[in-house]
């Protein structure tokens, strides 16, 4: 009787304690001069696309692109695909890191998101998306690096009017799509020191991929 006992108490130990993993997310700004604005992250399960390479991107990554402003893709978080949404305290600069601590609570959850805009740029992201950390054992880490993408929502002009960073200290989003209106790699600004009189950038604003590192480390 008592062995018995014993093991009903351990099942209703094990049903009432709940599903949790816990992740340590460090992002690295790899570029020489350009500020990210605050690094979004997003956990969801498999059908959730943050965006889809060679497609045009939703209007809540387009603000995110050209002005920095990740509220729209925060607000992610109420899509039922999403388990939960995270965003950086400020603008991440050159060669700094940030750390965010990541739960997941649902079976489902397996992907992670990350995205953060190139400041001094028209419509650069750097970002991944459908980053697998379910396979990961407590103890055990893995590293992303991230490309620089260009949302394809504005024309990369490089002007001072159209550059919301710290370089230039134009607009940001406009509703208006004047590129190609499809998410590809960036194929670099173009500077004063390039030749292009009307940029507002200078030479330590240009950048090569990759922009960004990720690490995830699993906790628990």
């Amino acid at each position: 009787m008592f062995r018995l006992s014993l093991v009903g108490l351990t099942a209703l130990f094990l049903v009432g304690c709940p599903f949790q993993k816990e992740y340590t997310v460090t992002v690295e700004n790899l570029t020489a001069a350009q500020p990210m604005s605050p690094v979004t992250l997003i956990t969801h399960r498999k059908s959730f696309d943050l965006f889809e390479v060679g497609q045009p991107v939703s209007v809540a990554l387009e603000k995110l692109a050209e002005g920095g402003d990740n509220s729209d893709v925060l607000n992610y978080r109420y899509n039922r695909r999403v388990e939960d949404t995270l965003s950086g305290a400020a603008p991440l600069l050159p060669g700094d890191s940030e750390s965010f601590t990541v739960y997941v609570t649902h079976r489902k959850t397996r992907f992670l998101s990350v995205a953060s805009m190139l400041v001094n740029t028209n419509d650069a992201l750097v970002a991944e998306a459908d980053i697998r950390i379910n396979k990961l054992r407590p103890g055990q880490s893995m590293t992303v690096t991230l490309p620089v993408w260009d949302a394809g929502t504005e024309a990369n002009t490089e002007s001072a009017s159209s550059i919301p960073g710290p370089a230039a200290g134009g607009a940001g989003f406009s509703a208006v799509r004047d590129d190609v209106n499809r998410i590809r790699i960036h194929p670099g600004v173009l500077s004063t020191d390039d030749g292009l009189e009307t940029s507002a950038l200078e030479y330590q604003h240009r950048f090569l991929n990759p922009g960004a590192k990720i690490t995830i480390k699993r906790v628990w």
